[in-house]
């Protein structure tokens, strides 16, 4: 089926079905673009509180569809493709969390919001890359124990040296495969390039930047800046609404050769978007205890207001 055929098809369901379609920036862009509302987690998350729709599609992986459904039980939420995990979101054991939360008293368990539900409940309050430093500053306990990403974890400390965070051995693949001599070729082929990347990259990676941010605040700092040039350390996917918001400024971007794709988000094809609307297929049911699950969530919108 043509493209034009499925966005006109889309419309039609979402209406008859009172459907609202979310997509992370790291999907392809063809489902973008058939998006009503397009963002990072932590923009999705709020977002989802202030629907109206009684049937939500989440395109993205399965961790935000939960983190949706939490927020909004009485609301039918949709995964056009409910095989799209995050490997990343499993990469912390309880018996880890539970060792620690014995050592020390003063302590929070901060839960990357890319967890399952069931790790959520093992958490005080969830982050996203946009706020974990606004909201681990602002946590009164001392220690932290920052699940899962070690990266994400590494970089907040830097930005909070008056906390104690302690790092658990979780990663996401996709940042984690990317390599300072790829990047350092870019750096000699285009020298007036800025570097920006996403704090979820290797400590490594990290030397390499002009600028560490989400996926958003990487988004919005190219769409400001006065550079032609930028070199994006983070998934491919961003690349559709960094054109969308600088078309006609003669900006360019570059990735590394070995492009950062995530093979789960790429799963989510404008088909399968079409598909899910069409049979209603990938509800996402509410998780085992969701009370305890969202507590986090609802502790990390708090936090991040403030």
């Amino acid at each position: 089926m043509e493209m034009a055929e499925i966005a006109r098809r889309i419309a039609e369901l979402k209406r008859e079905k009172d459907a609202v379609v979310l997509a992370h920036y790291y999907v392809p862009a063809e489902t973008q673009a058939l998006a009503d509302y397009v963002g990072d987690s932590f923009y999705l998350a709020r977002l989802a509180k202030t629907l109206e729709s009684r049937t939500i599609v989440l395109c993205g992986v399965s961790f935000m569809a939960e983190s949706v459904k939490l927020l909004n039980p009485g609301r039918t939420v949709l995964m056009p493709e409910p095989a799209a995990d995050c490997p990343m979101a499993h990469m912390v054991q309880k018996a880890d969390v539970d060792r620690v939360r014995e050592r020390y008293d003063d302590l929070a368990v901060v839960a990357y919001v890319n967890t399952t539900a069931e790790i959520k409940r093992w958490a005080d309050v969830c982050v996203t890359s946009s706020n974990a430093i606004k909201v681990v500053s602002e946590l009164p306990q001392h220690n932290i124990l920052f699940i899962p990403d070690m990266n994400l974890g590494r970089y907040v400390a830097e930005q909070v040296p008056q906390k104690n965070v302690i790092l658990n051995r979780g990663y996401c693949p996709t940042h984690n495969r990317i390599a300072p001599a790829e990047v350092e070729a870019l750096e000699a082929e285009h020298p007036e390039a800025e570097v920006l990347a996403h704090p979820e990259c290797p400590q490594d990676v990290l030397w390499e930047a002009d600028y560490i941010g989400s996926t958003k605040q990487i988004i919005e700092h190219i769409a400001a800046s006065d550079k032609k040039e930028f070199i994006v350390l983070t998934v491919v996917g961003v690349a559709a609404e960094i054109e969308r918001l600088t078309q006609g400024q003669g900006k360019t971007i570059y990735f590394p050769a070995t492009r950062p794709v995530c093979p789960n988000m790429a799963m989510v094809t404008a088909q399968k978007l079409l598909e899910c609307l069409e049979r209603g297929t990938g509800q996402m049911e509410l998780p085992e205890d969701p009370d305890r699950a969202n507590a986090p969530l609802e502790r990390m919108l708090e936090l991040a207001a403030r």
